[in-house]
């Protein structure tokens, strides 16, 4: 059974000071309710809403990086609907002439994903249950979005995925939209090819919209195999049971009886206004990623999860000034994110100077501590700025790196551990890792392991 998926991707614009039609700052989630509200966003009669300038040039930016064809101007209309959580009982919205068509987004299997268009339009407000009642709580009413709608062209939830890691890792380095001030939500609409397609509705989270991806595939295919015809309606996701529950039956565009909104003008986009949107696009990750291949030599694997995070890569674009940009990758890519995951901490949070990864990474390079201790020092080093220079200058810590010294310690091992050594012998490799492992340990992990490993390999010959 074929498989067809559409998304519709909700990007909050909240990088701006204020709501999309008026003054109100932008709430954070601990905010009270209703305490960052006015008489526009309230929809009281006589406010008149007013375009946030930036909100327009922040929705160019993703409209020109995503290689849209751009509207000559912006006309918004009023999509209406009876919900509690709309104060006007409609939204202002774009439909006859959005501000963007026809753009694109490549997987890494370059597959390319068509996009319909982009629009602004302004968020409703929250509704809150609470047994028996519904609150409404409108700080969210007016926060600005700008709506991503793809052509029905993806196959599996992975794909879905993909298509939402790779939209948001645009939207960071365009400068337009902080994960940590709210989530970026999708609508789902997905069929069995022949059959009715279903929307599931505000799924929060690329894992969430995998895993719904998957249960209503599912869901749908036991349908079909009792006999059963796959009905069009809306669902909604429920986190805590990992399921999709039944809402309403889909409504028609027409249902939502679009008209022009006669409160906001026409605004024209210039060529001028346009050219200076395009000069402020900066090199967006695929980009980092031909360059890092190019002039830096990375393998394609490391470029591509460096470029992926907007602060990986300009952390590593620091590291890279000072230390061989192989190995900064190396240790950026594993080391860092392996601590980082460990932690279950966001590259966000981490308060990390690139002078101590440089310190740090120096030190490995001239050999002048172990990848073991550097590993160490990484890990203490997300817990805590220091000097990686001066703790291993207070700490005594050096590489053992001697001949004459390592023989030694090499003899006494195979001396102290004679059935290890007769099992090497007999060939038996992981022998060879039990006595290099006691010399790691007796050196405190300072030893050249490389050397460690060449005197006894000649040692038990």
């Amino acid at each position: 059974m074929n498989v067809i998926i559409g998304l519709e991707a909700h990007i909050p614009i909240n990088l701006v000071d204020t709501k999309i039609f008026c003054g109100c700052a932008l709430p954070d989630e601990n905010a009270e309710p209703n305490t960052h509200t006015c008489p526009v966003c309230l929809a009281m009669p006589g406010s008149k809403p007013v375009l946030n300038k930036k909100v327009l040039e922040y929705a160019l930016r993703l409209a020109v990086a995503l290689k849209f064809d751009i509207a000559k101007e912006v006309i918004f209309s009023r999509k209406s609907y009876e919900y509690p959580d709309l104060p006007a009982g409609f939204q202002r919205t774009q439909y006859e002439i959005p501000l963007a068509s026809k753009g694109f987004i490549n997987l890494s299997s370059g597959k390319k994903i068509n996009l319909t268009r982009a629009h602004v339009e302004e968020d409703p407000g929250s509704l809150i249950h609470k047994g028996s009642f519904c609150l409404v709580d409108y700080n969210r009413a007016g926060i600005p979005l700008v709506e991503v709608v793809t052509e029905p062209e993806m196959e599996s939830p992975e794909e879905a995925r993909e298509f939402l890691n790779k939209l948001i890792t645009i939207v960071n380095y365009l400068g337009i939209y902080d994960s940590a001030k709210g989530p970026i939500r999708a609508d789902a609409n997905i069929s069995i090819k022949g059959h009715n397609r279903v929307e599931i509705k505000n799924i929060s989270g690329f894992k969430e919209i995998e895993s719904a991806l998957k249960y209503e595939i599912a869901r749908q295919k036991k349908e079909l195999e009792d006999g059963n015809e796959i009905k069009r309606e809306t669902r909604g996701w429920d986190t805590d049971k990992q399921i999709t529950v039944f809402q309403r039956s889909k409504e028609e565009e027409q249902d939502y009886g679009y008209i022009t909104e006669c409160d906001l003008v026409p605004i024209d986009i210039t060529n001028k206004y346009l050219d200076e949107i395009k000069k402020s696009i900066p090199e967006l990750a695929h980009e980092k990623v031909e360059r890092y291949i190019k002039t830096f030599k990375l393998n394609k694997e490391d470029a591509e999860t460096i470029a992926a995070e907007y602060l990986l890569a300009d952390l590593f674009e620091k590291v890279a000034k000072k230390i061989d940009p192989i190995l900064a990758a190396k240790w950026l890519r594993r080391e860092l994110i392996r601590v980082v995951e460990y932690n279950e901490i966001n590259l966000h949070d981490l308060e990390i100077d690139e002078t101590h990864l440089i310190e740090l990474l120096e030190l490995v390079d001239k050999k002048q501590i172990t990848e073991r201790v550097g590993q160490k020092l990484m890990e203490q080093l997300i817990e805590k700025p220091f000097s990686p220079k001066e703790y291993v200058k207070q700490q005594g810590i050096k590489i053992v790196s001697g001949d004459k010294e390592l023989e030694i310690l090499c003899k006494e091992a195979i001396e102290q551990n004679k059935k290890a050594a007769d099992d090497y012998k007999l060939g038996n490799e992981k022998s060879l890792f039990f006595l290099s492992g006691i010399i790691m340990k007796k050196t405190k992990g300072q030893a050249d392991i490389k050397k460690v490993n060449e005197i006894l390999k000649k040692l038990l010959k």
